[in-house]
């Protein structure tokens, strides 16, 4: 049985999961979604390396090489060819590095930004050069140039080292840093050989030399700090060396003595000493560029793997919580429905069934009618509710039973009151039959015969009794009794039978084992007629066959009923409900109701054409004798 207003349970037990469910689930997507984006971020770190830091980190070369060979071409006017052929490295570099980084998609904003300044700096080394060519530019002037898109290529560095993992993050910061101590020994190599071509140390240059090595030797003592064994091993071992350690006096040198007392004797090797300590240096930046990028990918793996692992984990755990929760909900969800099916069940058909039974019979209940609910259920509060209704079907049956030996009692008290009545009454209507005959003085007679109309009416009211508590009245007709006789028998018990005027009625008879029912049945209507209608007006009954057997109208001239209230006595009268003591005002509609019912006659009340009621009576085929007869009486 579904249910039939308000919203079912089922949906509020799945409304009331699905708030836990959707926030596990919604936490379980932002986690793997955060911890899988960190991993995916640092495989793109691969396409980064191949598109971006390599190439550009050739350019830094090809541009570091340059800016000392312009240097050179400006303080000593000689090494124009080389210049040349560094410069068409330098192109050729430049060019790789763009059409690579057209490969790369799906770069950050501050990645992009970064790329497009790289790329506006490049884009003024054509002029960097033509005032190289020009000699117009101050040799300083070009290092700061150069300085610059170095500068902005290592700026690019820090946006692409922001790796979600922090150990590998420090490193590869790490080796940035060792990257631009790199450039600042190219900036300084560029620094001397301008020294060395004029022989001596210009306040600006020893300014500018001085900031160089304190950057470098500061980005130098950083990185090393924070790289971690596999990383820090060659750089350890290049401070120690000769190589390192010759060139460091060389800037102590140049940013002391040597701006006030010349340069010393042995600067002619300081060329030299730059380029091997530049050698080295370039050589291990190289490899430890290799292994930071050869340490992503295991950890970018790694890392997915764990999500992975750790995802697939909250996932199952999800997915059995989603199905442990949706099994419970319909476990209780089918609890309930049997539950609800059998109190239905029990409401309607097994109680209904017995109430109707217990009317007509009232041994006590068999088993099988007070059967006790049975719902399969797991559940200790829906297993209580099935005791509770169990109880409350054992309390409503025995209260049914009680009811109905009550109405049983009292039916039969009417009963046995009412047959003793109807043997007294007969008994008296024997003895006013004898009086009358008895007598010939016309007021005695008068009198007499109203006794008689007096005592059948107290008959009628009677037998009345008698066919509310379900039971025949005594008297009967084993002919069949003329239709007209039969009405004339009806008018006879009502007490106003002078207002009632009986119109000649087919010649048709009813059969003698219906007569008693009709004739009360046509009293009660009569007498309904008379009571409600004007003294002053009179009540006809006139009767018309019809296909289907005898129709017989009771016609009224009173006030009539509103609709509502006509249909609802057209309601009982087709289905007349049970006699209640309490219902005592329309005794006379449910006399009627019965009697009609035991007969299968269709009573029907309608409006009166002359204000007041007309009672419809169809007596079925089945009803009326081939012939009319005269009655006898049994």
């Amino acid at each position: 049985m579904p249910p039939t207003r308000g919203r079912p349970i089922a949906l509020k037990i799945l409304v009331l999961l699905l708030v836990p469910l959707l926030s596990l689930v919604g936490l379980w997507a932002f986690a793997a979604g955060l911890t899988g984006g960190d991993g995916l971020r640092l495989l793109s770190i691969n396409d980064l390396a191949t598109n971006l830091a390599t190439p550009s980190e050739q350019v830094n070369i090809h541009l570091q090489n340059e800016r000392l060979l312009s240097v050179q071409l400006l303080a000593t006017g000689r090494g124009a060819d080389e210049l040349a052929g560094q410069r068409g490295a330098t192109d050729r570099s430049v060019a790789s590095f763009r059409r690579l980084a057209k490969n790369q998609r799906d770069l950050a904003p501050e990645m992009t930004t970064q790329l497009t300044a790289l790329n506006g700096k490049l884009d003024q080394l054509a002029d960097i050069r033509r005032d190289v060519d020009g000699q117009a530019v101050a040799p300083l002037d070009v290092i700061d140039s150069y300085n610059q898109i170095v500068d902005a290529s290592f700026r690019m560095y820090d946006a692409m080292v922001l790796v979600p993992d922090m150990t590998l993050y420090k490193q590869a910061r790490a080796v940035t840093m060792l990257g631009e101590a790199k450039d600042m020994l190219s900036r300084e190599r560029a620094v001397i050989a301008v020294v060395l071509a004029r022989g001596r140390v210009e306040p600006r240059e020893r300014e500018a030399f001085t900031g160089m090595v304190a950057t470098r030797r500061l980005l130098y003592s950083q990185a090393l700090s924070h790289l971690d064994g596999g990383l820090r091993g060659p750089y350890e071992r290049l401070s120690a060396s000769p190589v390192y350690k010759e060139f460091l006096q060389a800037e102590d040198v140049i940013r002391g003595q040597a701006a006030t007392n010349g340069l010393p004797a042995g600067a002619a090797t300081w060329p030299i000493d730059g380029q091997n300590l530049w050698a080295v240096v370039e050589r291990d930046q190289a490899v430890a560029v290799e292994g930071i990028v050869a340490r992503v990918t295991p950890t970018a793996v790694g890392m997915l793997v764990k999500i992975g692992v750790a995802g697939g984990v909250g996932l199952i755990a999800v997915v059995a919580s989603i199905m442990l929760s949706l099994r419970f909900r319909k476990r209780l969800v089918r609890e309930l429905a049997g539950l609800r099916d059998a109190a239905t069940e029990l409401a309607e058909v097994r109680l209904a069934g017995l109430v109707k039974r217990l009317r007509t019979n009232v041994d006590a209940p068999i088993p099988a009618e007070v059967a006790p609910l049975q719902v399969r259920t797991r559940t200790s509060e829906v297993r209580d509710i099935v005791q509770a209704f169990n109880n409350v079907q054992s309390t409503a049956v025995e209260a049914a039973v009680s009811q109905a030996r009550l109405r049983h009692g009292v039916s039969q008290v009417f009963v046995n009151l009412a047959r003793r009545n109807q043997s007294l009454l007969h008994r008296q209507l024997l003895q006013l039959d004898s009086m009358e005959r008895a007598t010939e003085e016309p007021e005695v007679l008068a009198d007499l015969f109203k006794l008689d109309h007096l005592t059948t009416r107290m008959r009628r009211h009677a037998e009345s009794l008698i066919i509310l508590s379900d039971q025949a009245p005594g008297r009967g007709w084993r002919n069949p009794v003329p239709i007209m006789d039969v009405l004339r028998a009806a008018v006879a018990e009502v007490e106003e039978y002078e207002r009632v005027e009986v119109l000649q009625p087919p010649p048709v008879a009813l059969l003698g084992s219906v007569v008693t029912d009709v004739a009360h049945l046509m009293a009660e209507l009569v007498e309904n007629a008379t009571l409600f209608s004007p003294p002053q007006t009179r009540v006809d009954v006139r009767s018309t066959s019809t296909p289907h057997g005898l129709r017989v109208e009771v016609e009224d001239r009173g006030l009539g009923l509103p609709r509502t209230e006509l249909d609802e006595l057209n309601d009982r009268l087709s289905k007349p409900p049970e006699f209640d003591l309490a219902q005592s005002a329309r005794l006379g509609l449910f006399v009627v109701g019965r009697l009609a019912a035991r007969h299968g006659i269709k009573v029907t009340l309608a409006p009166s054409p002359y204000g007041g009621l007309t009672a419809m009576v169809a007596l079925p085929s089945s009803l009326l004798a081939g012939q009319p007869v005269a009655g006898g009486k049994a």
